[in-house]
C-alpha cells in the first residue's frame, strides 16, 4: 500500500495499478498500430500494382491493335503512295498524248 495519505489506501492502489496497466499495455498497443499501418500500406501497394498491370495491359492491346491496322493497310498505303508519285510526274500527260495519237491513228483506218 501507499504511504499514509488523506485518501483511502485502496483508492491509491487502484489508481496505481491502472497506471501500471496502461504503461504495460503501451508497447502492445504501439505494435498493434504499427501492424495495422503496415497492413494498410501493403494493401495500397498491391492495389497500385494491380492498377499498373491493368494499364499496361490496355496499352499492350492498343499497341497490338495499331500494329494489326498497319499490317492490314500496307497494300493500301503502298498503292496510295504509288498513285501519288504517278500523279506528281508527267506520266499522265504522256499517257493522254499516246491515247490521243492511238485514237487518231485508228480512226483513220476504219
Amino acid at each position: 500500500m501507499a504511504l499514509p495519505t488523506p485518501v483511502n489506501g485502496q483508492i491509491t492502489d487502484a489508481v496505481t495499478q491502472a497506471n501500471v496497466k496502461v504503461l504495460g499495455d503501451a508497447p502492445a498497443m504501439a505494435m498493434g498500430a504499427l501492424y495495422q499501418s503496415m497492413s494498410h500500406s501493403t494493401g495500397i501497394l498491391f492495389e497500385n500494382a494491380t492498377s499498373s498491370q491493368q494499364q499496361l495491359g490496355i496499352a499492350a492491346q492498343a499497341a497490338t491493335n495499331q500494329g494489326v491496322i498497319q499490317i492490314y493497310s500496307v497494300d493500301t498505303m503502298s498503292g496510295a503512295v504509288a498513285t501519288s508519285k504517278i500523279a506528281q510526274s508527267d506520266v499522265p500527260d504522256n499517257m493522254l498524248a499516246l491515247l490521243t495519237a492511238l485514237r487518231a491513228s485508228t480512226s483513220g483506218v476504219s
